[in-house]
């Protein structure tokens, strides 16, 4: 038996590697997704004060300005749970739990 093997999936039980691999996949994507729709949704309410066949330079402009700090938000999120997890090793693991 293959130690390296063995150790990776030792909490999952004998779940074949490409499965996992799939699954952390489409967990990300479902990710991904979730967050489009929340920021679709938080920049539409921000953004249009009334539908239209076609967006004023105003709402343009909202938008763009809209996405680009839900992106800078999302990301410095992103490095401060990072950095968390390197400075404390237990920290993922609690997570999971």
């Amino acid at each position: 038996v293959d130690s390296s093997s063995s150790s990776s999936t030792a909490g999952l039980g004998s779940v074949d590697p490409q499965l996992q691999h799939f699954i952390e996949v489409e967990t990300q994507k479902q990710c991904f997704q979730q967050m489009v729709h929340q920021m679709t949704e938080l920049c539409w309410e921000k953004c249009t004060d009334k539908p239209g066949p076609k967006l004023d330079s105003w709402a343009e402009a909202c938008f763009v300005n809209c996405i680009e700090r839900f992106i800078d938000t999302s990301q410095f999120i992103l490095n401060g749970l990072e950095q968390t997890q390197k400075s404390k090793p237990g920290f993922s693991e609690s997570l999971s739990d």
